[in-house]
């Protein structure tokens, strides 16, 4: 069955918790197409029309990335894995970056915190998949690799939790590789899974350095559900077109790291049916770690285990 959602106030949130009610239920193997959107909450069709601010359903929610849902998956229980496989990802006609100007470390390193905040805005083609800027006098030109920088279900514990940080179970992963015909594995924290989705980018380096990738509403976001009780989960996993992906929150990059890496290496010993450091030692020959984001408080660090790279 495929299931429309409308982009309204009652269907958007800015923070987690397992007490929202969700905006939809629907079963195992169903299809939700949806429309995001930009990072400011605001929305425009196409050019030249006027970009409408939507308020999230509740009034003085604590702020953070405007986000759809909750959506129920019906038969999800705490300890299952839900699956959530992007079909479709179109970006709507513009987006916008920033850098500078914000106390964060990376402006702190590179000497900006005091240099004037700006603004870049980008004309996007998803016909093309193009961005179009004009820096320095002159128009330059990027391709366009859409994913959903937000994507997971609702924490187990209570209260309202913010959307900026990566989790176990999802949320801000900001992971480049989460691109159309992706399938991104969430270990459900509460009956009934509660799925969001936002942030919609255009294009974004690994690293998403200066704090924002192409922050780009999304026309449709079409993705498909599947229940899986034959799975066990800590942490997201992802089959991409990249090949197997692993990830790993903390504020610490090498503790990060780490967790990427033993994930992986996990999952390699139950694909090969080998010893952990047999795993370890194949990894080393042909798993790639790559940052994710250094800017979401949590830094993230996905390994990548590239498809054909062990035969």
């Amino acid at each position: 069955m495929i299931h429309k959602v409308d982009l309204t106030s009652y269907n958007l949130h800015s923070s987690f918790s397992k007490d929202y009610q969700p905006i939809l239920n629907v079963n195992s193997g169903d299809t939700v197409q949806l429309t995001t959107p930009d990072i400011q909450s605001c929305y425009s069709k196409a050019k030249g029309e006027e970009r409408v601010h939507i308020e999230t359903r509740i009034k003085n929610e604590q702020k953070g990335h405007p986000i759809i849902g909750p959506i129920a998956i019906n038969g999800a229980k705490k300890g299952m894995v839900l699956e959530v496989r992007l079909n479709e990802l179109t970006p709507g006609w513009y987006g916008t970056n920033w850098a500078g100007g914000i106390p964060n470390w990376q402006n702190e390193k590179l000497g900006l915190v005091d240099q004037e905040k700006i603004q870049v805005d980008w004309e996007l083609d998803a016909q093309t998949m193009s961005g179009t800027t004009r820096i320095g006098g002159r128009d330059l030109h990027v391709g366009l690799e859409p994913f959903m920088g937000l994507m997971g279900v609702t924490p187990a514990e209570p209260g309202v939790h913010s959307t900026r940080p990566p989790r176990y179970c999802g949320g801000n992963i900001d992971c480049k590789e989460l691109v159309r015909g992706s399938s991104l594995f969430l270990p459900i924290a509460v009956d009934g899974a509660l799925f969001y989705t936002g942030d919609g980018h255009a294009v974004q380096g690994d690293g998403e350095v200066s704090g924002t990738a192409i922050e780009a509403p999304m026309d449709l976001v079409d993705i498909t559900f599947k229940l899986h009780d034959d799975m066990e989960l800590t942490m997201p996993r992802a089959w991409t077109p990249a090949g197997w992906v692993t990830f790993g929150f903390n504020e610490d990059l090498n503790e990060a790291a780490a967790v990427a890496l033993d994930e992986m290496v996990v999952w390699m010993q139950h694909l090969y049916d080998i010893k952990k450091t047999e795993a370890l030692a194949l990894a080393s020959t042909v798993v790639d770690l790559h940052v994710t984001q250094v800017v979401n408080g949590a830094k993230g660090v996905h390994a990548i285990l590239p498809h054909g790279a062990i035969r």
